[in-house]
């Protein structure tokens, strides 16, 4: 349900982001920069840290807001751990294993591990490579096995023998490669599969694949001293200070660190602006492959796509219990956005706003219209399963909420088009041949999200 709601939230961008915009051809100025970092770290409150890196045809850029760890400054260097976003990692090492005629995308993924592991299959189909790398295994988010002695250090102790012995006991609950659904547990199993066919760990894979070509030396999990005392402190939501997380087991889900400068360097190898040997691999793992929870967004090798007029951006985050990251590029454009946060919160409209810059706002202008016409508006309108709009009146207003935010007034410019006020989106209702409302449109940053009504 968190996932949906994240991956839905970069669909519609619901969100109170900087109100500036600029050509979709230029690069973000300082000053818009800075007034988005200045705001989010307002927000995040005392000890919050955010570097913000930017690559595009001219070169690279990193601008930062709040203090580095101990006595040392917060810049392109400072160290962060970047969850999930470690999963493209996994995905672009899958695909350059495939490149390279060690694997094949599908390959059952029992054909990896020991042959006492009895992996869960279904209707006579093998969970493949490539189901684990598009969320289409029918596994679990996570293992129901996995039951931490310490919660703020919740995978340090997951064993590879215990993740062995829910595979072999799971029954899965719906057709492979049927649906999309987020696992961790199927994108550690890909990064566990891989290693032990390259007779090497998950670290090792990733620094000798990925990390060496690139010259990424701080990418790893792992830290020297240098890179211990580079590592800027995690908060949780709430600010409080947390352990860093220890992923042995799941490491191809997110047990990676970096720094901004490293993965502007991965970042400018996959849109082409550093030509890299693994060109081939990183255009296979940006390939469309699968719906992903909703109308605009689908999933290649481990990369989020969202659609949108103008253009495709490929993207992926990830949070730790401290930290958060937001990755992103728009390939035509050949330019990516990296940011890295020190707290466990969202930061993906930080990046989002400029890779995806708003068109500028039309003119809407308020009409009069029966409030009578709002009752025939009020209901549920369902996305995607626990993900939903409701629509209420309250007098002679129309109220609109979405799962987990608060309700916002929506404003008539005609009987069935509304638009927000400090938010640039707006709202259609539809009609069957009947007459009776069908669904709801939300149009945002030339996206146009559908949802059904339900009730």
């Amino acid at each position: 349900m968190k996932r949906l709601m994240g991956l839905l939230m970069m669909a519609s961008l619901l969100a109170d982001v900087c109100e500036s915009t600029f050509a979709a051809d230029a690069s973000p100025t300082d000053a818009q920069i800075k007034a988005a970092l200045s705001q989010r770290c307002a927000q995040l409150g005392p000890g919050a840290a955010i570097v913000f890196g930017w690559v595009d045809a001219t070169g690279t850029r990193v601008d930062v807001e709040g203090k580095g760890p101990a006595d040392r400054a917060l810049d392109g260097n400072s160290v962060f751990e970047i969850g999930s976003a470690s999963k493209v990692f996994t995905c672009v090492a899958l695909a350059d294993m495939v490149k390279k005629g060690e694997v094949k995308l599908d390959d059952p993924v029992g054909k990896y591990l020991p042959k006492s592991v009895r992996m869960p299959s279904r209707g006579g189909k093998e969970i493949t490579l490539v189901d684990l790398a598009t969320h289409t295994s029918g596994l679990p988010r996570m293992p129901d096995n996995l039951k931490p002695k310490d919660p703020w250090n919740p995978y340090a102790d997951y064993t590879v023998v215990q993740m062995y012995a829910f595979l072999s006991a799971y029954e899965l609950k719906r057709d492979i490669g049927a649906e999309f659904e987020y696992s961790n547990l199927g994108a550690g199993l890909l990064g566990h599969a891989l290693a032990l066919k390259a007779g090497t760990n998950y670290e090792t894979l990733i620094g000798r694949r990925i990390c060496a070509p690139l010259k990424m030396g701080d990418t790893r999990i792992k830290l020297s001293a240098d890179q211990q005392a580079r590592l800027v402190p995690g908060h949780d939501a709430t600010g409080k200070p947390v352990k860093n997380w220890d992923i042995p087991t799941l490491a191809g889900a997110g047990a990676l660190r970096s720094t901004a400068n490293d993965m502007l360097k991965f970042v400018a190898a996959n849109v082409g602006l550093t030509k890299s040997e693994l060109g081939p691999a990183m255009e296979m793992s940006h390939a469309e492959r699968h719906e992903a929870g909703s109308s605009v967004l689908s999933i290649g090798l481990g990369w989020h796509i969202l659609h949108r007029t103008g253009g495709a951006i490929v993207w992926h985050n990830g949070q730790t219990g401290g930290y958060h990251s937001f990755v992103a590029f728009d390939k035509a454009a050949k330019r990516g956005v990296v940011v890295l946060a020190n707290f466990a919160n969202e930061i993906d409209t930080i990046g989002l706003q400029f890779i995806a810059p708003k068109p500028a706002a039309g003119k809407h202008v308020t009409i009069q219209i029966d409030p009578k016409i709002y009752d025939t508006y009020a209901g549920t309108y369902r996305v995607v399963h626990g993900v939903e709009f409701t629509v209420k009146r309250e007098r002679d207003q129309l109220m609109v909420q979405l799962t987990g935010q608060t309700f916002l007034q929506v404003y008539p410019e005609s009987e069935t088009e509304f638009f927000y006020k400090g938010v640039d989106a707006q709202l259609t209702f539809e009609r069957d041949k009947s007459g009776a409302v069908k669904s709801l449109v939300l149009h945002q940053a030339g996206l146009d999200q559908r949802a059904t009504k339900v009730k």
